[in-house]
């Protein structure tokens, strides 16, 4: 346990030195930083969804920087195909002339993807990320292409009001650990992101963490421990987001069409493990579950027709979940 301990404070200070890295360039955002950043530790995928100009481009680009890894981007259009994503294979010619085919990486061979405004290209090319992003790996002319290690997709989208824009298909939200609401900034903060972009000093960050090392930090993040009812918890909450889950309050009942899938308790208890590792703590606490429960599940609960024209969001029913959904019940409330 005191090894366990010795290595969180490593990861801690590793964490507030990218933190503050990010900070050089991006004004404000705390939360969104702390949660694209506790993905990063846990090993998970981030959508960051906003209107045009927040910074999100912004934040995935710095990240990279603070990161030695290999990074690219991927600019989503209507007209992008699955094979702009993955790679192709393509005829080469050799010195006596013969003719062989070769696989061409795209630009999902690197270690952070920026996938740019996703929603703007069909489902069929967004569908072209799921194995990447549930496997690490590519296949492609009947052969399969492991990625490099720590892998990690960044992609942000429009809100779907806004025009050309497509809704990601279920399997495809259900592969991101978590969904990050991403706000428009204040007055202050306002002013500050025009000092640092109308003036004439330009910030830069230096890579301050390597790939071996976020998966040595991955490998620690998961060595935290939840007692059973502290991850009791997480599962029932997750069950409460079906309309037949036990302990589902009326707004699931009565506006959802679909729960959140196995994965959300798993990002749950993942992200919770982070944060508890932060907290400078080796056990899960409630807490920890409550407040990752939000970015975890709000991609993950499908409403139905008459919750979309009522204008319910799916923040609401998450909350409506966390207000009804007690600690422990039964023999584990005993216990405690």
């Amino acid at each position: 346990m005191a090894d366990l301990e010795q290595d969180l404070t490593i990861l801690r200070e590793d964490f507030t030195r990218v933190r503050n890295e990010v900070g050089k360039i991006l004004v404000g955002q705390d939360e969104v930083v702390e949660t694209v950043l506790i993905a990063l530790f846990c090993g998970g995928h981030v959508l960051l969804e906003g209107v045009p100009g927040l910074g999100k481009t912004l934040l995935v680009r710095t990240l990279s920087g603070c990161l030695d890894l290999n990074y690219s981007r991927i600019q989503f259009t209507p007209d992008l195909m699955p094979a702009d994503i993955t790679g192709t294979r393509i005829v080469t010619e050799d010195e006596k002339g013969r003719k062989g085919f070769q696989f061409e990486p795209g630009p999902i061979f690197a270690q952070v993807v920026l996938a740019d405004e996703i929603n703007r290209a069909t489902p069929k090319t967004q569908s072209a990320l799921l194995e990447a992003m549930q496997e690490g790996e590519v296949t492609a002319g009947g052969e399969t292409h492991r990625l490099e290690q720590p892998f990690m997709v960044l992609a942000t989208q429009n809100p779907l009001e806004m025009d050309g824009t497509y809704p990601l298909p279920e399997a495809q939200l259900d592969r991101f650990l978590f969904k990050v609401h991403v706000p428009f900034p204040d007055r202050d903060e306002l002013n500050e992101v025009l000092i640092r972009t109308t003036g004439a000093d330009f910030g830069e960050v230096a890579a301050v963490l390597d790939g071996p090392t976020i998966e040595k930090h991955r490998q620690r993040v998961r060595m935290v421990e939840a007692a059973s009812h502290v991850q009791d918890y997480a599962v029932r909450m997750l069950l409460a987001t079906h309309p037949d889950g036990d302990g589902a309050p009326e707004m699931v009942t009565r506006w959802v069409r679909y729960g959140a899938s196995p994965r959300g308790v798993q990002s749950m208890l993942l992200g919770a493990k982070m944060r508890a590792a932060l907290a400078g703590r080796v056990h899960v606490a409630f807490d920890d579950i409550r407040d990752t429960a939000p970015a975890a599940l709000r991609h993950r609960v499908l409403l139905g027709f008459e919750g979309e024209a009522e204008g319910i969001n799916t923040d609401q029913v998450v909350a409506s979940v966390m207000a009804v959904v007690p600690e422990v019940v039964g023999d584990a409330a005993a216990a405690v």
